[in-house]
């Protein structure tokens, strides 16, 4: 399966709208024209979000191919990962339905949603992605997620160097900017459980590229974009996702 791209762009999410940014973008052909900004600024992966007629969160098969194929075309190189996440209107079913049906290689899936469908319906789809040749990142919050998703996958799941995590700091729902030290309980964890899976960090709120920063010094990848933070290192609003690129890139030289 395809390793975690080093930067992964996230340029919209499934709740922000152009009211947030007029650059934010919503269609299938604003987020392959993004997706090319991205790729030529240095982000070797795209996480991918649609929306319905209206602009609001997606969670749809022959959509999902459609932007799939589209991006695919576009920029062939890039790694695409979809989204399955519920944002309240999607059942487990329905999220694990998609990530196996949608034809992208890679999806993100939050473990504490996946679990709502019960351990052994988790660990079924969780298989069957596998031997479908689909990369699964379970997306932790905190560390109660580490231990569902020990729980539910296993020790040697757990200890498979190829298993792909993202580590969400902060939060967009509680409006709680991610603070850098908020990754040490994440590190923690994985020390305790002596692991080193292929691991990502996402941040929202102003300090995102420092808690990115910290993520590399450790050993883990990013995901910079719209999706969690429209500023700049330096404290000023982004003109694109590119910039967004651009600007974690620098501060990593």
């Amino acid at each position: 399966m395809r390793p975690l791209p080093r930067i992964m762009v996230a340029p919209n999410g499934a709740r922000r709208t152009k009211a947030d940014h007029p650059a934010l973008p919503i269609t299938v052909n604003e987020i392959v024209a993004c997706a090319k900004e991205c790729y030529a600024a240095g982000a070797d992966g795209l996480h991918a979000h649609i929306r319905d007629s209206s602009g609001g969160h997606l969670l749809d098969a022959d959509q999902y191919r459609h932007l799939v194929s589209r991006v695919q075309e576009a920029v062939p190189k890039m790694a695409i990962q979809i989204t399955t996440e519920a944002v309240g209107i999607y059942d487990p079913d329905t999220q694990m339905s998609i990530a196996l049906t949608s034809g992208a290689e890679m999806v993100s899936a939050s473990t504490r949603e996946i679990n709502r469908a019960g351990p052994s319906k988790a660990r079924a789809f969780y298989q069957k992605a596998q031997e479908s040749g689909i990369a699964v990142q379970h997306i932790l919050y905190e560390r109660d997620d580490c231990r569902i998703l020990e729980d539910t996958i296993g020790r040697s799941a757990l200890a498979d160097p190829d298993l792909q995590i993202i580590f969400v700091l902060g939060s967009y729902g509680d409006n709680r900017d991610a603070a850098p030290s908020d990754l040490d309980v994440f590190l923690s964890w994985m020390d305790e459980q002596e692991i080193s899976p292929d691991w990502a960090v996402c941040a929202f709120g102003q300090a995102e590229v420092a808690c990115l920063l910290k993520a590399v010094s450790h050993g883990g990848k990013c995901r910079v974009g719209f999706e969690n933070s429209m500023v700049l290192s330096d404290g000023n609003v982004a003109s694109s996702n590119a910039e967004k690129v651009t600007d974690l890139l620098a501060s990593l030289a």
